[in-house]
């Protein structure tokens, strides 16, 4: 057995026991980082330590003590109710509001996980409101952001434009790209969100079924309520027998709204990182009212950050010892471009899950254009099908995406979010390349 096989299985180890057991995957995943890494590879501590993704922890902690801010001073409920006021009681018009909204922020420019981090928090409690499912919103959130996320402003959108650069693309390539990308996601999130909500509300009426009335110690209770029933739908009830809540627009929510504004402009026109970003808004609201310190920081989801900050320590540390260049020799062995192309798609995927998605275009962009630029294919197919891969994994919660939606996300959810993410991440590495390759390389879709 390779070292490279391996480190893959205690990865897969770790993930199984963190799944069916009450243990942290992220903690199980950082302690095998030192022992692969440092044991088996003969890495000195010190690079397996070089590995932590600070970057991604200082994002993770600053998103989260930001919007737990924005959450406890009632400006997403302010914005909830403006959103909802726009809906105007048409349930289907809010995931497409939110969708729009995530896209439109991408393609203006915003770094995707700044975009998440603008709208998950509104989309989740909009979607309460009107008794849809949390998982669902987020979805379509995350679908919206990466519709917009290949724009040519877009840090996407540049490293998929470099790679058809290198690859002999011209014209109207980059348009092409942006619209394929677009359409494909679109479908991706109305599929995402029927899905979900007919799963939540089959099981609503399942556990209504089995459970006597009056009964509130059912196992399901605290469990997500969707359309079938639940807190969620007598919320929505309610809203549209008595009409929307009026929630005002204090001082306090103003500034917060600024600071969220204020979030798009450093990320977007000045460049700064998210995570610092997100920390010295966050810092100006808690010094305007310092009262919310306290209650934020003790609801932030710490196992979540250490879940996901482990898992992405350990793939670094695959990384460093050359697991994932094994991944790209195999790949170009291959001999057939079109084969080629979806073994990449699948790499991308599998990899963007854990990292990401940004580094792993850029890493893989020198092994695609000489595939994309293939006589016998679509350049702007092989790039969108690899883009696609690469993009739409980002609801894995170890990826800044999936990541920023579990924060998101109500307290009481964290591990219902984790698993469900988790599992609809892995339906995706395994179904989304192969449809992308289908249409974009093999029809030439686009």
């Amino acid at each position: 057995m390779t070292l490279s096989v391996l480190a893959f299985l205690v990865l897969v180890a770790a993930f199984t026991i963190g799944s069916l057991t009450s243990i942290s995957a992220g903690l199980l995943a950082l302690v095998a980082a030192f022992g692969v890494g440092s044991l088996a590879a003969g890495l000195p501590l010190s690079d397996v330590i070089g590995e932590f993704p600070a970057g991604l922890f200082l994002i993770l902690v600053g998103a989260t003590l930001l919007f737990g801010i924005v959450r406890e001073t009632g400006t997403i409920d302010l914005m909830a109710y403006w959103a909802e006021r726009l809906a105007g009681g048409r349930r289907l018009l809010v995931p497409v509001l939110m969708f729009a909204l995530a896209a439109l922020l991408a393609a203006a420019g915003a770094f995707t996980p700044a975009a998440i981090a603008i709208v998950a928090p509104v989309a989740l409690a909009l979607g309460s409101r009107f008794g849809i499912s949390s998982l669902a919103m987020g979805l379509v959130v995350i679908q919206g952001a990466n519709a917009g996320a290949f724009s040519p402003v877009n840090p996407f959108g540049v490293i998929a434009n470099d790679m058809l650069d290198q690859a002999g693309a011209g014209g109207d390539a980059t348009l092409r790209l942006f619209l394929s990308v677009f359409a494909f996601n679109a479908v991706l999130a109305v599929v995402a969100y029927a899905v979900v909500q007919s799963a939540v509300g089959w099981l609503d009426r399942r556990s209504s079924a089995a459970t006597p009335a009056g009964d509130t110690d059912s196992p399901t209770a605290g469990r997500e309520p969707g359309p079938g029933g639940g807190a969620a739908t007598a919320v929505a009830e309610r809203t549209a027998v008595s009409g929307i809540t009026r929630v005002r627009a204090t001082p306090m929510r103003i500034l917060a709204l600024v600071g969220m504004g204020s979030l798009l402009v450093l990320t977007t026109v000045l460049g700064i990182d998210v995570g610092v970003a997100t920390l010295v808004i966050a810092l100006v609201l808690i010094i305007v009212r310092p009262s919310v310190q306290k209650p934020v920081i003790d609801a932030m989801p710490w196992s979540a950050i250490l879940l996901v900050t482990g898992i992405v320590t350990y793939v670094g540390m695959l990384e460093t010892i050359g697991a994932l260049d094994d991944l790209q020799e195999g790949i170009a062995g291959l001999g057939n471009a079109s084969l080629a192309a979806l073994a990449v798609s699948y790499v991308v995927g599998l990899a963007s899950a854990f990292a990401s998605t940004t580094g792993t275009l850029t890493v893989i962009g020198p092994v695609v254009a000489p595939i994309a630029a293939d006589p016998t294919l679509s350049v702007v197919g092989v790039v969108t099908a690899v883009g696609i891969s690469s993009s739409v994994v980002d609801t894995s919660p170890m990826s800044t995406s999936g990541a920023l939606l579990m924060a998101s996300a109500p307290p009481r959810l964290e591990r219902m979010f984790f698993r469900a993410l988790l599992l609809w991440a892995i339906a995706m590495i395994a179904i989304v390349p192969v449809v992308a390759w289908l249409l974009f390389v093999q029809l030439g879709i686009g």
